[in-house]
Parts: C-alpha cells; structure tokens; sequence
C-alpha cells in the first residue's frame, strides 16, 4: 500500500516537469525559472506572465527578467511593438499588461543594491547635494553643498524669505533636509559656525552631523527634464480628469516626472496645498496630470518657484505613455534628461 503514494507523487512530479517544458518551450530548466521567482519575491501568477513574457521575446536567459531592467525595457518594447502591430495597443487588457510590465521593471530597478546602502554621516554629503534648511520662525531656505571637509561643510549662501537687517547666520541653529541620489530623504540637525557674506562668493560653515535619520525611501524612478507645459488651477483634486484643455493655461516647464508627480517651474510664487492639471506632450501624445502641490522652492532674487506636485494616480494608459518617457523604452530622450530616483 506504501507504494501507492510515492508512485502518486513521482507521477504529479514527472507531470509537471512535462507541463512546465512544453508551457516554455526549448530546453530551458522551467523549474530554475520558478524557483527564481519565488526567492525573487514574485507570486506564481507573476512568474507565469514573466515566462510568458521571455518565451515571446526568446530570451536565452529568462531568469534575467528577475534582476534585469534592460531586459525587461527590451521585453516591454517587443510587446508594444507586437500589440500595436496587431493593432491591439490600446485595448484594455493590451495596456494592462504593458502596466504589469511597468511594475516588474520599477520593483527590479528599486531593489538594485544602490538605492538601500544609506549614510550615516553628513561627511558623505556629496559636492553640490541641494539641501533645504529650516530656520525657527522663518519658511524654508534652500542652499548647496560647495565643499565638504573634515571639520565642516561649506554651503552656498541660503536662498529663501528675506531676512531682517543686520541679519547673522552665525550660531543659528538648523534643521537639514535633503534627497540623496539613488537612495532616500535624510534629516539631521546642525549649526552655522560662520557667516561670510562679505566674501566674492558667500558661503556660510556648518558643524557635522554623524545623526541622519534617514526618511522616506524612493517610491519611482524621476527623471530630470525639459519639457514646456500648461498649468490649470482648480479648486478640489475631485474635478480632475485627463481630458485635454483647448484655452491656454499658465505657461510652465516640466524640470522633472515620474509616474506619480513631476516639479513645474513658473514665474512668481504659489501656494502650497494648490491643486493643478498639467497639459504637456511626450512623444507626440498629450499627457495630462492632476495633483496637489507639497513643496515649493522659491527663488526670490529670480521670482520664480519650483512647484513639487504630488499626483493623482493616472490612468493606466496615461501612466503607460509617462513610464515609456522616463524609462526611455523607446529612446525618446536621449540627450535631454537624465535619470534619478524620485522625490516624493
């Protein structure tokens, strides 16, 4: 009787060895692939449309799709390029899929050693690193690293609400924020040892700091930009839609996107909490995003501001047409932006 069971089990396991080759196809050992996956962190739903995936594409590594995004941004455009071929692109389950797509690539991307090695100190604060300073009683100023050395930073003059006469950094204490690329937000307290507004170039001197706290990781990969825009004031994130507008909005330029926000350079100052609809194209499609404003970076001297604009979630075809700009799956910008993980 015990030979029953195990004459099961070698049957089920012979079954699916036969199944799982002739779902892939070649020689490739499907089993690997699953086993891959699975220590991946990818369900079994999401391994069957990867082997789906590199199976169209013939990929002779297939377990590349777990860690490589250019194999994936390969896959993603053989896709596109099949459904559009077949005239199928914008069909739901078409744009789904290319969506699911999309997602794998951003998990790979994010989980690449280089964005989870975080610092410690602010003696690994990188030349030039923007930083934004907050000053008890006063809006936020915003300044850059010009040097780091052994007994302090050196940051550019801060740049922000104006201050009164007579005004000293000297002895202030501060609170710095700031993104570090490939990585995260970091926080940490610090205070100015000198003020040398009288020189060439102001600069002011700030004590280290071995306490960051190390805040919100990358939820996106941004890209930096160039792009000319319109923006549309509205009253509630609730009228937001993505049907294009025919009267013109305020000119604006797109200096940075990602699937969930993007920062939009305008003239004068705004406010923070404005709700705004951008109309911008990229690649010769209109894209529409609607969003709330979270942070601004004023420049007084130039009376503009860098408005920081969290999105609605778009569609998913509207966020197809973004992810296929910031990825450059199919080499729309080269040249023009460069790429960097997102502020949220």
């Amino acid at each position: 009787m015990w030979l029953i069971p195990i004459i099961i089990v070698l049957i089920l396991l012979i079954t699916g060895y036969i199944l799982l080759r002739r779902l892939g196809g070649g020689t490739f050992p499907w089993i690997h692939f699953y086993t891959t996956g699975k220590e991946s962190g990818f369900t079994f739903k999401e391994i069957n449309l990867l082997r789906k995936i590199a199976v169209e594409n013939k990929l002779q590594n297939p377990t590349s799709l777990f860690w490589s995004v250019k194999q994936l941004d390969g896959s993603i455009k053989g896709l596109v390029l099949k459904f559009r071929a077949l005239g199928i692109e914008d069909e739901e389950r078409s744009q789904k899929l290319i969506a699911k797509l999309y997602e794998f690539r951003k998990r790979v991307e994010l989980s690449q050693p280089k964005y989870k090695i975080g610092i410690k100190s602010s003696r690994n604060i990188v030349q030039h690193q923007k930083l934004r300073l907050i000053l008890q009683g006063f809006d936020s100023f915003y300044t850059s690293v010009v040097e780091n050395l052994n007994k302090y930073l050196a940051l550019s003059y801060p740049r922000g609400p104006q201050l009164p006469p007579g005004f000293s950094w000297k002895g202030k204490k501060l609170g710095v924020h700031f993104w570090r690329l490939n990585d995260a937000g970091y926080f940490f307290q610090t205070k100015v040892i000198d003020d040398y507004i009288d020189r060439k170039y102001p600069i002011i001197h700030v004590s280290h700091s071995d306490n960051l706290v190390r805040t919100q990781k990358r939820r996106s990969v941004r890209i930096e930009c160039n792009i000319p825009a319109e923006l549309y004031p509205m009253r509630v994130i609730n009228e937001a839609d993505e049907h294009p507008e025919d009267s013109r909005g305020l000119r604006c330029k797109l200096v940075d996107l990602s699937e969930d926000g993007a920062a939009v350079l305008i003239g004068g100052r705004a406010k923070l909490g404005l709700v705004i609809k951008l109309q911008f194209e990229l690649a010769g499609k209109v894209i529409i995003m609607n969003g709330i404003v979270k942070g601004i970076n004023f420049d007084q001297k130039r009376n503009r501001s860098i408005l920081h604009m969290q999105a609605q979630l778009p569609s998913t075809p509207m966020q197809n047409a973004i992810l296929s700009y910031v990825y450059n799956i199919f080499g729309d910008r080269y040249g023009t932006t460069k790429v960097k993980p997102a502020v949220p």
